[in-house]
């Protein structure tokens, strides 16, 4: 009986990714080549096992993974759903407003140094625009997303890997919803094509 043919279902992100032999920071292995082709047969939270051609598999950040593309839709099919940057964006607006009337409130006198780091405290918003590209920090996932104006795609992550599911929807065919922020924010990220889905 013939093997079935591997079918990778993920890449590799361009710059290669750290590689662990069990869903635990404490147990490191040899890193994956970049843009290698992999599929993914097991999930733990954000761990994913990729497994290679050659048979070797090891845990990874699933969350950085690049998504193979999927075959054009037929004729007369409904479009593939990607993820609406809308909310995030929603959510990034409302945070940066908030914190511009704490700033209001605090240079006209109505609010003192105290009350102003109190209610500004854990209070995390991060964008940057770029002409028709933007990042996005969304904090309640702890990732860095960037939007060409049509869909979202994870683009790096500010936090390791845990085994307990996300905290809300992927950003990989569902809304992504959650305040936005700069904790462990990367700067400016190099304006360069986005990494990852967050499946």
């Amino acid at each position: 009986m013939t093997a079935p043919a591997f079918l990778p279902s993920h890449i590799v992100p361009p710059d290669g990714m750290a590689a662990w032999s069990a869903p635990d920071a404490a147990r490191p292995t040899v890193p994956l080549d970049p843009l290698l082709p992999v599929q993914v047969v097991d999930r733990r939270g954000d761990w994913a096992l990729a497994l290679c051609s050659n048979g070797w598999s090891a845990w990874v950040d699933g969350r950085l993974l690049l998504s193979v593309p999927r075959d054009p839709p037929a004729a007369g099919a409904p479009p593939a759903r990607t993820a609406d940057p809308r909310p995030l964006l929603g959510a990034v607006e409302s945070e940066l407003a908030r914190y511009r009337r704490l700033v209001e409130e605090l240079a006209a006198g109505r609010l003192d140094g105290e009350s102003f780091g109190s209610r500004t405290r854990g209070l995390r918003v991060g964008v940057v625009v770029d002409g028709d590209a933007v990042w996005l920090y969304d904090a309640r996932h702890e990732r860095w997303c960037y939007c060409d104006g049509v869909s979202l795609e994870t683009y790096a992550v500010t936090a390791g890997p845990s085994v307990e599911p996300s905290a809300g929807p992927s950003v990989e065919g569902s809304e992504t919803d959650g305040a936005a922020g700069d904790g462990g924010a990367p700067g400016a990220p190099d304006p360069s094509p986005a990494y990852g889905d967050a499946r």
